[in-house]
């Protein structure tokens, strides 16, 4: 191929390498030059252009992108026309990538001006989703490296396997202390994941963290039709000889492998009875999160075989996220027992529905608002206690005065509630391990109730958000371990941070509260007035 500068009519029958712009004239980069492209480039007293043609024995780049990809394309696959030297491949069936590395690797080293790039290997994917794509990077190629980067490609090197296992028998061991609750969302989990694949929950059990109970229970399974069977216990596996182990061997199946070098995941347990795969769900399962055990279950699902080969090759690249209810002793806790928390008061706001003052200098017994939540905060194990402020900035600090409060002012106020938040985060102390965030308005707040969140923020057993609760209806204030300020301060306009809350579902420990202490915040006249008759 050549490419350089040359006049206009050395130029026909070549491509572009630049955008041409002069006067009206406009010729984008990969036009290929004719006698008019020509005749306009000399109307416009243009000397010279840089132009790319080819020579006996190339391919251009469309042509060989597309042969390229063709050769790659296996079953499942579908390969979109080429352009500018691109060919998309796309899934055309959902199921799981299935990619021949080597392969890949071959055409990626016939020469630089070959690119083969794909999605991660197994990953699941949808009808219609890109999965790889070729990319020529001159405007044309030697036929005899396209030739040999087909040659190179394998039998399917991307294939998609779709998704087989439909009907998924599900069994949760039980023990003193595991509420029903939890099984329902790991059930509720497991069906999303399950919906990916167009599988389902055919049946579930609940059964005594026992050997003879849970084979008995999988033994049922498998005989009313389950092509899958998944095992959540009460209690991680710890050993080959633990109950879910034995309880699969006892229905004659086989523990192929216990354990995976992928983390969350590492308790991972894959065995076999006949044809009919089974999984030892590890803890993390019973999160949405993507874990090692999405890795695992999508290639069943898929009807692809996973090897102990298979899951000891998961290391590089198996440490994924941090489960944030996970122990992080490499996060220095400068206070015993995690108990170093900060009470964040905010006081910020304009008060909009109290229809003209500011609700936080309203009086309730003699003390304005803001001072009772204030005061309470200071005799509540809080180590330190920071009051956001913003409107009315000094009035709200004459209503404090005397009190051993750090004050932190929030210029973006009007903004809403989220830069409250943010505000107050970025003041906590650095030594502290989480704050409890408190708001101004909620004068029957006491420090007993404060003190409660501070004894079941628990991070070393992953409590790692407290919250009051009555009825199932959850209240404030709030306890945030330091894990999530790097969410809290992500907040955005005129919201709190209720949704992270339902996103961490995990690591929540609820308080049980009576009364309305957690739930009355002044908003109104009508709300203070009933206040003052409480």
């Amino acid at each position: 191929m050549k490419f350089g500068p040359v006049s206009p009519q050395e130029a026909i029958g070549g491509v572009t390498v630049h955008s041409v712009r002069h006067g009206d004239l406009l010729l984008k980069k990969g036009t290929t030059i004719g006698e008019a492209e020509a005749a306009a480039l000399t109307n416009a007293d243009i000397k010279e252009i840089v132009v790319a043609k080819l020579e006996a024995g190339d391919v251009s780049e469309d042509a060989a992108a597309a042969g390229i990809a063709k050769a790659i394309a296996g079953s499942g696959i579908d390969v979109e026309k080429a352009f500018t030297g691109r060919a998309n491949l796309f899934a055309a069936q959902a199921g799981v990538l299935v990619i021949d590395r080597e392969a890949v690797d071959r055409i990626n080293l016939v020469d630089e001006a070959i690119t083969l790039a794909t999605l991660q290997p197994f990953k699941p994917v949808v009808a219609g989703e890109m999965v790889g794509t070729v990319k020529l990077i001159p405007f044309g190629v030697k036929k005899r490296l396209c030739d040999e980067a087909v040659s190179a490609a394998g039998r399917d090197t991307l294939r998609i396997a779709p998704f087989k296992v439909k009907r998924v028998g599900v069994v949760s061991t039980i023990l003193p202390g595991l509420a029903p609750k939890v099984i329902d969302k790991t059930l509720r989990v497991t069906e999303e994941r399950l919906a990916a694949a167009s599988a389902v929950i055919m049946a579930e059990r609940r059964v005594p963290h026992d050997e003879d109970a849970l084979a008995a229970a999988i033994r049922a399974l498998v005989a009313e039709g389950a092509e899958m069977v998944i095992v959540f216990g009460a209690s991680a596996i710890a050993d080959r000889r633990d109950v879910i182990p034995v309880a699969v061997e006892a229905v004659g199946g086989t523990v192929e492998h216990f354990g995976m070098p992928v983390d969350p995941g590492n308790l991972l347990l894959i065995a076999s009875i006949g044809d009919v795969a089974l999984l030892g769900a590890p803890g993390c399962a019973r999160s949405p999160k993507e874990n090692g055990f999405d890795w695992v279950l999508m290639r069943l699902l898929a009807g692809l075989k996973v090897t102990r080969s298979d899951l000891t090759g998961m290391g590089v690249g198996g440490l994924l996220m941090e489960i944030v209810t996970r122990p992080q002793p490499r996060v220095p806790l400068e206070t015993e027992g995690n108990r170093n928390v900060a009470a964040i008061v905010l006081a910020a706001g304009r008060s909009t529905r109290m229809g003209g003052p500011n609700k936080l200098l309203a009086e309730l017994n003699g003390k304005p608002l803001v001072r009772i939540v204030a005061e309470q905060a200071l005799a509540s194990q809080a180590s330190s206690v920071i009051v956001v402020t913003g409107h009315q900035q000094m009035e709200v600090q004459r209503a404090l005065a005397g009190l051993d409060v750090t004050f932190v002012h929030n210029r973006d106020f009007a903004e809403g509630l989220a830069t409250s938040v943010r505000t107050g985060i970025a003041a906590v102390p650095h030594v502290a391990d989480g704050a409890v965030v408190c708001l101004g308005d909620m004068p029957l707040i006491e420090a007993r109730l404060i003190d409660r969140l501070i004894e079941a923020f628990t991070p070393d057993r992953g409590g790692l958000i407290a919250i009051p609760v009555s009825d199932g209806r959850r209240g404030n204030p709030v306890l945030w371990s330091r894990r999530f300020f790097s969410e809290l301060m992500a907040l955005d306009g005129d919201i709190g941070a209720r949704h992270l809350i339902g996103r961490h579902g995990e690591a929540v420990v609820e308080v049980p509260v009576s009364g309305q202490a957690a739930f009355l915040d002044i908003d109104t006249p009508e709300a203070l007035a009933s206040a003052r008759i409480a």
